[in-house]
């Protein structure tokens, strides 16, 4: 017999309290009503998020605590780069989920969620009503400016979905790495059997599933922010009946990306590194290329004409079947040297730069993925998660450019 939640909501406050229930809609339409709903739900539902981003954080932390020291390559364009240790990577995964916190932050607190109560319909109200009173009464004390655009923003519910959008990438990403890492060819992490399925066909296979349904559903949370944003993009300034559909789209990703954070964490808690299958390829791609080149440049060589000398000797190592740099003598670098004109500045010392267990114990720049960076940022992330406010890098003022006459 009633039309809706709000009604049936009012009938059941009447009955419980009588005539003064019949007042409370003065002043009042369900158009500022559900806005301020949806402002409450996402609020509410944010904090929520942002316990469970926390969540993976740790899970993260907890495992760079275990596997952290362990050397391993680093790769860009899926090809091996520079040697770094495990959790040098384990703390970047943690630093991309501080970014979805910080973004969901704001989208539960920014300039948006001013409180529409007391707009009606679209126009106000001819009473004189006290719009701060119920204000305070709630989690958004500042009430909006406009009463047409209190009722006809959803501007919260698309930053809201953006910032879940962020997130389902960023846990897509990381499930596509491991399901790398966990195939026979990597094998540098295993999977714990209950976050795994076998084939009805194959009996020897651990399919990475869990990890592959996460990376699955970042698509569906995409399509969800493009729905509200297809929504909003033909509404004029004033309520319309579309802006129902916003909750479904609001409502469905959320719970997708919680479901995907909770299971994220228990991947990440459950799984080894495999220190010895690592260990054993680390030799192949020559990962210390570039820290040869740079000890080059401490003995003055240009870091260009290094770069050069560096791929020679690669060659050099490849046509001598040679996995090593360091399986070159003093005569093969300084040979080298010469051929790009540069006098012989090797020496012994060289092979204290060579080595993939040493490189790592030489990078000294800030947030590097070596031994010391991630010393550093395993304190950094200890009192993160102890709520400790985060350190900022030392940065310079930069210097005044002069204007052109």
């Amino acid at each position: 017999d009633l039309e809706d939640v709000h009604m049936c909501i009012e009938a059941a406050l009447i009955e419980k309290i009588g005539d003064p229930g019949r007042k409370l809609h003065t002043g009042r339409s369900r158009n500022d009503q559900v806005a301020l709903d949806l402002h409450l739900w996402i609020n509410e539902a944010g904090w929520a998020l942002i316990d469970a981003i926390k969540g993976v954080q740790r899970s993260f932390v907890e495992l760079s605590k275990r596997a952290g020291q362990i050397v391993m390559p680093s790769y860009t364009h899926v090809q091996r780069a520079q040697p770094i240790v495990v959790g040098g990577e384990l703390l970047a995964w943690a630093n991309a989920f501080y970014r979805a916190d910080i973004r969901t932050f704001y989208a539960i607190s920014g300039t948006q969620f001013q409180n529409p109560l007391g707009s009606g319909a679209i126009a106000g109200s001819s009473l004189p009503l006290d719009r701060t009173f119920t204000a305070d009464l709630t989690a958004f004390p500042c009430i909006s400016s406009s009463a047409i655009d209190g009722t006809a923003s959803r501007d919260c519910a698309a930053d809201f979905l953006y910032a879940l959008s962020m997130i389902a990438m960023t846990l897509s990403r990381w499930a596509e790495q491991w399901i790398i890492y966990a195939t026979t060819e990597f094998s540098f992490i295993t999977l714990d059997s209950r976050y795994t399925t076998g084939s009805s066909m194959m009996p020897q296979k651990r399919n990475p599933d869990m990890l592959e349904l996460i990376r699955g559903r970042c698509g569906n949370v995409y399509g969800h922010l493009v729905a509200l944003l297809t929504i909003l993009k033909g509404l004029p300034i004033g309520y319309n009946r579309d802006l129902q559909e916003d909750k479904r789209h609001v409502f469905v990703a959320y719970d997708i990306v919680c479901d995907s954070l909770e299971m994220a964490t228990r991947i990440v808690n459950t799984t080894k590194f495999n220190e010895e299958k690592i260990k054993a390829g680390l030799d192949r791609g020559f990962l210390d290329a570039t820290s040869l080149a740079e000890y080059l440049v401490t003995k003055g060589v240009p870091f260009r004409t290094a770069h050069q000398i560096v791929g020679s000797l690669v060659r050099v190592c490849e046509g001598h079947g040679y996995h090593k740099l360091a399986q070159l003598d003093l005569l093969h670098f300084n040979a080298a040297c010469e051929a790009a004109k540069q006098k012989k500045v090797c020496g012994k010392d060289i092979y204290d730069w060579l080595g993939p267990e040493n490189v790592v114990k030489r990078y000294q720049t800030y947030g590097n993925a070596g031994v010391s960076g991630f010393e550093e940022q395993l304190k950094t992330w200890e009192g993160l998660l102890n709520g400790k406010p985060a350190p900022q890098a030392p940065a310079k003022k930069p210097a005044k450019t002069k204007k052109k006459k």
